[in-house]
């Protein structure tokens, strides 16, 4: 944060702490504590420990993790309840997860501390699985009932949005006596409509027809649900059609967000909790394991080179030459890859119809090959003044391509069919066959087209 910015948001939060009506946005308040927690910690806590329970759940789940478990360490237990229990269901989730992850002990007698009808839709919402849809569901929705009236509805609404126990309605659920969802309609469209007619009279017409997702659907199918629809707010169903609550987009955002950073850490052979590990030890005993791996290809590359000793003693050139090939192969093998597994994340492309793909891919290569052949053939052969070898690696460059652009679409898909994360480990299963590949081509051909 900027000084300037610094000095206004702790003049704007001192001045609201004193009058206990707080207006700054929680993402304004846990940057300005992030800021804080680096320069003096004793003031950190002692804001925050001032913060209203209406804002300081919010606060902690905008918090590093890192700051966050400290902070949380912090808190009284019955602050912390009262913290939770001001949060919407699924951010209460996972602010008690977050808790549970520090201590359990802890995370019960925060539950002790809360409301019972609310600390059973807590634990209701935690039984989900992270990978389905249930477990990112808010159970705070408006539902107005079939035969219910216009008016009574809308009057409803308004007792509940003064008493300040809905937030964020943007539509109302129709739903018959047994709960089962029958129509989505907006607010806006509510004036549109006689206040007298009853919602049985509406719900027919087909705008009304209701998008939603089954507590159980993965995440993945969610997401796309989200993007295919161009949705704000999706309902969710139980096997009867019940409607049991609501996801909203800003959830579905944070998704995205940490399954793009969990690729961009397997990608490189990282954790993303062991990155976020204060202990040096544990951050660097999970980076050794796959330096363990690469070192192991590295000697399998280097065992390829030493098949090959005669033939670079004799030329030394192919010494000069080799981390060339080694590192065109490498990049643009990492460049089908990267397409390849965001595109198998987004479920745009599978086994079944990875033939395309794989094409595609293949041939892009193999053009590259070509023309970076052309343009290393030549300057090798000017540089050491001799053709054959310009077209030694011209060949080498070409075949080392073509199996980086082959090989960095093939990987990932088999492991998506055996089951596997396709980000984990790729990269090193490709950097082992781009470099094999490109020394045995590189060297052999030169032990067949110089040496003989």
């Amino acid at each position: 944060m900027q000084k300037d910015e610094v000095l206004k948001i702790r003049h704007i939060l001192e001045t609201e702490l004193k009058s206990g009506e707080i207006t700054l946005h929680p993402s304004e308040i846990a940057a300005f504590l992030k800021y804080l927690y680096s320069e003096n910690k004793e003031e950190f806590f002692a804001i925050l420990r001032k913060l209203p329970e209406e804002v300081l759940g919010e606060v902690l789940l905008e918090l590093p993790e890192s700051i966050k478990d400290e902070a949380i360490e912090q808190l009284s237990v019955k602050k912390l309840a009262k913290a939770v229990e001001e949060l919407d269901s699924d951010d209460a989730v996972d602010l008690v997860k977050d808790i549970e992850d520090i201590d359990s002990d802890l995370e019960q007698k925060v539950l002790q501390n809360i409301d019972k009808e609310y600390k059973e839709e807590i634990e209701t919402l935690s039984s989900y699985d992270e990978s389905t849809a249930g477990a990112y569901m808010q159970t705070e929705v408006f539902k107005a009932y079939v035969d219910e009236k216009v008016k009574d509805a809308i009057e409803r609404l308004r007792k509940l949005k003064a008493e300040g126990e809905v937030s964020n309605i943007h539509q109302v659920y129709v739903v018959d006596k047994d709960e089962k969802l029958k129509a989505i309609i907006p607010l806006e469209d509510l004036i549109l409509y006689d206040f007298n007619a009853k919602f049985a009279d509406i719900i027919h017409e087909k705008k009304y027809e209701p998008i939603t997702v089954h507590v159980n659907e993965p995440v993945a199918e969610l997401i796309k649900k989200f993007e295919d629809y161009d949705l704000a707010v999706v309902a969710v169903v139980d096997d009867e059609g019940r409607l049991l609550g609501r996801i909203t987009s800003d959830d579905v955002i944070d998704l995205i967000e940490e399954q793009a950073t969990e690729q961009i850490y397997n990608l490189a052979g990282l954790e993303e909790e062991a990155e976020e590990e204060e202990d040096i030890k544990e951050v660097t005993k999970k980076r050794a394991w796959w330096l363990l791996i690469n070192l192991g290809t590295a000697i399998l590359a280097s065992f390829v080179i030493g098949l090959f000793d005669e033939t670079i003693q004799k030329y030394v050139a192919l010494a000069v030459l080799m981390p060339i090939v080694a590192s065109m192969g490498g990049n643009a093998g990492t460049q089908t890859l990267t397409v390849v597994v965001r595109k198998l994340a987004l479920g745009e492309i599978d086994w079944q119809n990875a033939k395309k793909a794989l094409m595609k891919e293949t041939v892009v290569s193999l053009l590259n090959g070509l023309i970076f052949a052309v343009i290393m053939g030549a300057i090798a052969w000017i540089w050491f003044g001799n053709h054959l070898l310009g077209v030694v690696i011209a060949l080498a460059m070409i075949i080392n391509l073509l199996a980086a652009g082959f090989f960095g679409a093939v990987i990932p898909l088999f492991l998506k069919k055996v089951g596997q994360d396709p980000a984990v480990g790729s990269s090193v299963l490709l950097t082992t066959v781009t470099d094999v590949v490109g020394f045995f081509a590189f060297l052999g051909l030169a032990k067949v087209m110089l040496v003989h």
